[in-house]
């Protein structure tokens, strides 16, 4: 009996030691438990009763790691207007969600000075928003 423990424990170290686990790996890892919400409305309802309500509760809830929001479009000019959604944006932000927003249409709209004001990262979202979607994070927009 010593022997068939001692076997199976000089087994069990050998494969710890080679990076081995016999634990069920969970199937999420990585990227998988990245969430980006390409937000490119500017439904005042749809940002409110959607899209902030899910990326928020997803993040508070533990349901993905990383959420990442990033402001495109008329998504821009509605931020940089509407006081109610900066703050729940702001609320958001407190809670870990990362805040980015695509230099190029805020500079459309004539916003991008006042996004950067509010704590957005502006910047260049072309190839950021390609390497999103080439990952495995979860990419989706409202």
């Amino acid at each position: 009996m010593k022997t068939i423990l001692l076997s199976i424990s000089v087994v069990l170290l050998s494969l710890a030691n080679s990076g081995i686990s016999l634990a069920q790996e969970s199937s999420t890892s990585g990227d998988s438990e990245k969430l980006v919400m390409l937000w490119i409305s500017d439904d005042i309802d749809a940002a409110e009763k959607m899209a902030f309500m899910y990326a928020h509760t997803a993040k508070k809830a533990g349901w993905f790691q990383e959420v990442t929001v990033i402001i495109w479009g008329p998504s821009a000019k509605l931020v940089s207007e509407n006081e109610k959604l900066q703050e729940k944006v702001k609320a958001m932000q407190a809670d870990g969600i990362k805040v980015e927003a695509c230099v190029a249409c805020a500079r459309q709209y004539g916003v991008d000075g006042k996004l950067r004001e509010l704590g957005y990262d502006v910047k260049g979202m072309g190839t950021h928003l390609t390497n999103y979607l080439k990952s495995d994070a979860k990419v989706i927009s409202f």
